[in-house]
């Protein structure tokens, strides 16, 4: 009998060592992962927000220079993100930037659609709204900023965060309700003053939490030589 054990027991060492090598090699990688990440995730985020906010910026210079199924599939892209009305989006190569929708629709003729993208004279429209533009600019440009203020800058209150939220949640519901239309003005500003609160309430725990993963891995790191 236990000669009949003796290569099946071998072979289960061997399965087990060899599994045991290859979580010691994930591990080691995932954690020299987490250790970059940690120290480049204001870059990973910044990058994020930039290209989601870049796209809907690059549909109407698509359409411009006549990439017009390139600027259609970022429309199409953007379409479940946004509600993309035409009077409440800013227009790029045109007379103006903003429309109102009886504007639109002295100019055009006819009815105006919600999905209208514009044309050579009227300039073609940003594929987000006036609103969500001036929110991921914002947090583009304050996550920045956050780079050069992130070792001393202290998470904003939660009162505060609720203060910037306020004038966007007023401004778009009594929109919503008929109570009065927001102006493009209004929304930047409201939509901004969003963006703001967001990052910084945000980024610094972030920063708290991607130096902890910092100190942690190098510790993994360090007793990782150690034992080899």
């Amino acid at each position: 009998m236990r000669m009949e054990n003796s290569p099946r027991a071998y072979a289960r060492d061997v399965k087990t060592q060899s599994t045991d090598i290859w979580s010691r090699r994930i591990t080691y990688v995932l954690t020299h992962f987490m250790r970059w990440f940690s120290g480049h995730w204001l870059l990973m985020a910044n990058l994020a927000v930039a290209i989601y906010v870049g796209l809907p910026l690059l549909a109407p210079v698509l359409m411009h220079v006549g990439h017009e199924r390139a600027a259609r599939l970022i429309y199409l892209l953007f379409r479940p993100l946004c509600h993309q009305l035409p009077e409440r989006s800013l227009f790029l190569y045109g007379a103006r930037w903003t429309y109102s929708y009886n504007q639109l629709r002295q100019i055009t003729g006819q009815s105006v659609p919600q999905r209208y993208m514009g044309n050579p004279q009227i300039g073609y429209k940003v594929a987000m709204c006036q609103r969500c533009v001036a929110i991921y600019l914002s947090m583009f440009c304050f996550g920045l900023l956050f780079a050069i203020v992130r070792k001393y800058l202290k998470p904003l209150p939660l009162k505060v965060l609720f203060a910037t939220i306020v004038p966007l949640a007023i401004d778009g519901l009594g929109q919503l309700l008929g109570l009065w239309t927001s102006t493009w003005l209004s929304r930047t500003i409201t939509g901004g003053l969003f963006g703001l609160g967001c990052i910084w309430f945000a980024y610094p725990y972030l920063e708290r939490g991607m130096m902890e993963i910092q100190r942690e891995t190098a510790k993994t790191l360090v007793q990782w030589e150690e034992t080899r």
